[in-house]
């Protein structure tokens, strides 16, 4: 083949791959690969090490610390993990060079750990002093920012009715465009979507427009000459109230509209917040520690259960979506988001209640004897419940526990004294957290014991049927046919209502085993409720005390009404024969009862007061006592032999 002499110019349209690349081209790659693998090595190195600002000394030190361990131990994984991964790739050339790479890396990563961690050490003995200072001013640290930074409340309040609203706004927007595009789906009954007259993929934004605007057209005050008007608006308003709660609406969506004695609502519908409030008494102490963790996390793992059980009624009718798996990490992530920003509103709504609960005290209203004694008869009151003395005690603790703290660091030398509470309160988590892992072991063990109870009874059951079985085919071969035919129909009734009594028997059994271990599971409950109460007044009186909205002085006053707050709460709490979690277990299934049936009147859009419960309660108290003493004697009627006639 000749070749083409360099000033001679390829004819039109053929491409000249002969022709060198420029170094201008070469270099800009060049320079762009070198980018990505200092970007790639930075990565690495601030997920390694911590390079930010630290507090002051001992979070310096803390995290000098966590460098050298962090390089010392990467260092190690190294030496081991090159040479084996070099083998892998290139046999023993490759071990060789991971040999070589490995051992360089275990002398770097320990020497960068050891060197960012004296640099670390070192910027938080600088930063000590203006921690202090502003320590003492009463400002805050804010750990995203690593700045320090005035504090304020009811700033903070408004701040997170904004990021709520534009969280919503978030929402609805990827719901919008992510419904906009399918068809819709397919639901037990669609009466109520077609009263408000949206999709079935409606989200909760185009289902509160659609009812204002139907609304007005019903409306008894807009239409006076139709006589049908009040019912037609009375129906819009349940469909609202049914689509408008994502725990409603599922239940709606699986199983259509609930009939008159509401047996149509399954678990779906059932409030967790309600459901926990009733069954521990939360009502009175919500002012003080907000909605319980427990029932927070409850709620979204039940509406997470929901999206997917509607995801799998969308996937059988629909082929897959190519963007439904970024759909959902995009949902996973606001999930996360609302969860934290839920937190934080619940932190801030209590130390705006606490406020309003010691201002009468910080204005010079009332004398401290009076708040002290005001303060005592509140908690007399809580302490009714039957879990009031737990709260009492949970909340008592954790609001004294702070307000020494912050006293302590504010009038005591050198902070002698809030550092020593301090150390009570770490003491405290870690108690609270030992007590969680014990009780959790506790109802693990209980749990599987019942289900090893009852399945045992079920196996026995099933040896025993087959032995039966058995038996009669044993008999069967001495019959002749007819009489065959004849037992066999009078048997298979017999069978079916034996197995009918032994599957009831089986289902007896199996709640009996689960009353026994109802005890263990509040106990687990409580044990959660404790470690959330606890870590949760942290975070508000951290918040209350660190206002800035107000002097130091009143900073510190808000501290001492909180200690007296604590003292009268603990006080009654310890003397409150409802301090323990040992609760009976007809008291426990009462309440899960009426629980239930006020999360179901809820969900049908009725609502029944605490006054209302605690009497119904009391009811179901009775009625299953009264039911348990009348089982009793029946059964000691019939283990009584009869006495003849004298």
């Amino acid at each position: 083949m000749e070749k083409m002499s360099t000033s001679e110019k390829p004819p039109d349209g053929v491409i000249d791959n002969t022709k060198p690349s420029s170094p201008d081209k070469e270099s800009d790659e060049a320079r762009v690969k070198m980018e990505e693998e200092m970007k790639e090595a930075g990565d690495v190195f601030n997920q390694l090490f911590s390079t930010r600002r630290p507090r002051d000394a001992s979070a310096g030190l803390s995290s000098g610390l966590k460098s050298i361990a962090k390089g010392a131990v990467a260092g190690a994984v190294s030496l081991v993990g090159q040479p084996i991964a070099g083998a892998k790739d290139d046999g023993l050339r490759g071990f060789l060079g991971g040999l070589a790479t490995g051992v360089a890396s275990a002398v770097a990563l320990p020497a960068t750990g050891l060197c960012v961690g004296i640099y670390q050490m070192g910027r938080g003995v600088v930063n000590t002093g203006e921690a202090m200072k502003c320590s003492h001013m009463g400002m805050q640290w804010d750990v995203d920012n690593r700045e320090w930074v005035f504090y304020r409340l009811n700033e903070d309040w408004d701040n997170i009715i904004a990021a709520e609203a534009e969280l919503k706004a978030k929402k609805g927007e990827q719901s919008s465009s992510t419904n906009s595009n399918k068809p819709e789906k397919a639901v037990k009954d669609r009466a109520y979507y077609d009263l408000l007259s949206v999709s079935t993929n409606a989200t909760a934004g185009e289902i509160k427009k659609a009812y204002y605007k139907e609304a007005r057209k019903v409306h008894p005050d807009k239409c006076p000459d139709d006589p049908e008007s009040a019912s037609k608006f009375q129906e819009l308003g349940a469909a609202y109230q049914t689509l408008s709660n994502e725990q409603s609406r599922a239940a709606y969506d699986k199983c259509g509209k609930p009939d008159s004695k509401g047996s149509n609502i399954g678990a779906d519908a059932i409030d967790p917040y309600v459901f926990f409030a009733v069954m521990f008494g939360s009502h009175l102490v919500e002012p003080y520690i907000g909605e319980l963790w427990i029932a927070s996390t409850a709620d979204t793992v039940m509406k997470d259960a929901n999206l997917v059980h509607m995801a799998q009624m969308e996937e059988m009718e629909v082929d897959a979506d190519p963007t439904k798996d970024v759909s959902e990490m995009a949902s996973r992530a606001n999930s996360s988001e609302e969860s934290k920003l839920k937190q934080r509103k619940r932190e801030v709504k209590c130390g705006m209640n606490l406020r309003d609960k010691i201002e009468t005290y910080i204005n010079g209203s009332i004398t401290k004897e009076e708040f002290t004694e005001n303060c005592r008869k509140e908690a007399e009151e809580i302490g009714k419940g039957t879990f009031g003395g737990l709260y009492l005690t949970a909340i008592g603790y954790a609001l004294e526990i702070e307000a020494d703290e912050f006293i302590g660091f504010q009038t005591s030398f050198m902070g002698i004294d809030g550092h020593t509470a301090k150390v009570r309160k770490k003491t405290n988590a870690i108690s609270n957290n030992v007590h969680v892992v014990n009780t959790g072991i506790k109802a693990f063990r209980a749990g599987r014991q019942a289900y090893k109870d009852v399945e045992s009874v079920a196996q026995l059951e099933k040896d025993s049927d087959s032995k039966d079985e058995t038996k009669k085919g044993i008999e069967a071969k001495d019959a002749n046919d007819s009489d065959v035919t004849e037992k066999t129909e009078e048997e298979l009734k017999k069978e079916l209502e034996g197995k009918k009594k032994r599957d009831e028997a089986q289902a007896l059994i199996a709640a009996e085993k689960l009353e026994e271990s109802l005890p263990v599971i509040i106990e687990l409950a409580w044990a959660i409720n404790n470690r959330d109460i606890s870590k949760t007044l942290k975070h508000t009186c951290n918040k209350l005390f660190t206002d800035a909205n107000v002097e130091m002085k009143v900073r510190y006053e808000r501290a001492e009404a909180v200690r007296i707050i604590g003292k009268q709460f603990y006080e009654v709490g310890k003397d409150s024969e409802s301090n323990t979690t040992t609760v009976e277990t007809g008291d426990i299934k009462a309440r899960a009862e009426v629980a239930v049936m006020r999360t179901m009147a809820k969900a049908q859009g009725q609502d029944m007061s605490e006054d209302d419960t605690e009497v119904m309660i009391n009811q179901a108290k009775t009625m299953a006592a009264a039911q348990k003493a009348a089982t009793a004697a029946a059964a000691a009627s019939a283990a009584t032999p009869l006495q003849p006639p004298s």
